[in-house]
């Protein structure tokens, strides 16, 4: 996964930022490792080796550059995107699971051996699955250092170390310099009770769309919105959690309550997926402005992102209730749900959310017939529901995409619609497509395109972004190509689809 080493070091010359993330450059003559786009001094070609995770550089024996925060950096958008096991690891790695379950935990979710999982982890990114968490907790660590007026015992167990002893050995051996110095280096206010951290996204980075799409598609009570801000209600392994973004500037601001600091990481996992951070938009871009049809769209929102889901179960209650209804219909119903069956928040201090969505174990149990929707649409929400609890599918990104979308398919009342809406936006698929999608074959018409199915070939592998495109261009002018034709009738939204995106 490593990229051509001339290639590595050409973007080293040039502190190309679109890298950052895809490799690390150790520079043997000082023992630093650094991100690509590095300021400092280009080291010589003979110095450098590359690496494909910091994990790797770390186990090497290489501490992190102070000056580029190498550990800060997006992740690769090859193990983001990619559906093999070591993607499907490195996934649920940086969702803690390692912390909380063990290796063994992890490769059970995977269904693999731990040594088949160590060597597979171990020729993708140079390090096993240890390694990976360690430096997973190294820079939850040190974002609690900088940020909060935890003690750093809490911090060490919070980042999810052993012992304290552990978290300051761990700190000097990556960092090269003591907790304290840490502490006193950040400056500037720390707040209790509260974690502000910042998610660095590659640029371009179209946030005004982001948030749109998620401010449309709000629940009451679980999301709310305002200007530049979005805040949802977030269900944790240890507790609950809020998290606002502040999605105008680069890296996006973030600010998290948690009932428990142990879940810092898992919620700032969760929010990356959320804001398709670590998408490579250049290479998007650059793949669907070669179809005419979609380069004005390109030129237009350049740097556009999937928006992910912090809760793969919820998004695909969400995604039943928005079966052949429109989007302002399927968050009254969610919002009602919310309103039955959801539990309160629970957390100090001023919220623009109140609740968390109901659990797909409450849900379950509901007799379809009490559910203020269609017959038929209650009984396969509530066997949805059934089947993520008893584990016949799968939505915490450890499993086979393909293998995941035929189990949905599988139950009564999902059709390809749901399953692919589900693939896009809980297990971060960067190819889903819904042809039958009203706001789809809208947007097709609008820009001229007769054959939808067809056309959409040209945009694999990145047809999820290509679907962003046909919603947004709804909203926009047509493009100059293609004048808007006349409207046409529509009729009911058959099955699998929505009468918008």
């Amino acid at each position: 996964m490593l990229p051509d080493e001339d290639l590595c070091y050409r973007a080293v010359k040039g502190r190309d930022r679109r890298f950052d993330g895809v490799f690390y450059t150790a520079v043997r003559t000082t023992g630093i490792y650094c991100r690509p786009s590095c300021p400092a001094i280009t080291p010589k070609r003979h110095n450098v080796t590359f690496f494909p995770s910091a994990a790797a550089a770390q186990g090497a024996g290489f501490r992190a550059c102070r000056r580029c925060l190498p550990d800060a950096t997006p992740g690769s958008p090859e193990w983001d995107v990619t559906a093999d096991l070591a993607g499907r690891a490195m996934r649920l790695v940086a969702d803690g699971v390692v912390e909380r379950e063990g290796v063994d935990g992890l490769a059970s979710r995977l269904g693999y051996s731990t040594r088949q999982l160590g060597r597979a982890l171990t020729a993708a990114y140079g390090t096993g699955p240890l390694a990976l968490a360690r430096a997973r907790r190294a820079q939850t660590a040190r974002v609690l250092i900088e940020t909060t007026d935890l003690s750093f015992t809490d911090i060490a167990f919070a980042a999810g170390f052993a012992s304290v002893r552990q978290f300051n050995d761990t700190i000097r051996e990556v960092y090269a310099t003591t907790p304290t110095a840490l502490r006193g280096r950040s400056g500037g206010h720390r707040a209790s009770g509260t974690i502000t951290a910042r998610i660095a996204v590659r640029e371009p980075f179209d946030a005004d769309g982001l948030l749109a799409f998620l401010a449309r598609r709000a629940v009451p009570g679980v999301e709310a919105s305002g200007d530049g801000w979005f805040e949802r209600s977030l269900r944790l392994p240890h507790g609950a959690g809020v998290v606002r973004l502040h999605l105008r500037a680069t890296p996006v601001s973030c600010r998290f309550t948690l009932a428990d600091a142990r879940d810092l990481a898992p919620a700032m996992e969760r929010t990356r997926r959320m804001v398709d951070a670590d998408c490579d938009p250049v290479v998007v871009d650059d793949a669907l402005a070669e179809d005419p049809v979609l380069a004005p769209l390109v030129a237009r929102r350049p740097g556009i992102r999937v928006p992910g889901h912090v809760d793969g179960a919820e998004i695909a209650v969400r995604a039943v209730l928005g079966q052949q209804v429109t989007v302002a219909a399927a968050c009254t119903q969610a919002g009602r749900l919310v309103r039955a069956y959801g539990d309160p928040l629970g957390l100090d201090g001023h919220h623009a959310v109140t609740r968390l969505f109901p659990t797909s174990a409450v849900l379950a149990g509901i007799d379809p017939a009490d559910l203020s929707m269609p017959r038929a649409r209650g009984r396969a929400l509530t066997a949805l529901c059934g089947a993520l609890e008893d584990g016949r599918v799968r939505l915490d990104r450890s499993g086979d995409r393909p293998e995941v979308r035929a189990a949905l398919l599988a139950l009564p009342g999902i059709g390809p619609w749901t399953a692919d809406y589900v693939a896009m936006r809980a297990l971060g698929e960067p190819d889903a497509f819904l042809p039958t999608d009203t706001g789809v074959r809208d947007g097709a018409h609008r820009l001229g395109i007769d054959d939808i199915r067809g056309r959409s070939d040209r945009w694999r592998p990145w047809r999820s972004y290509a679907l962003m495109h046909l919603w947004s261009s709804l909203s926009g002018p047509a493009s100059p190509k293609q004048p808007l034709r006349g409207p046409r009738r529509r009729g009911r939204a058959g099955p699998g689809t929505t009468k918008e995106a």
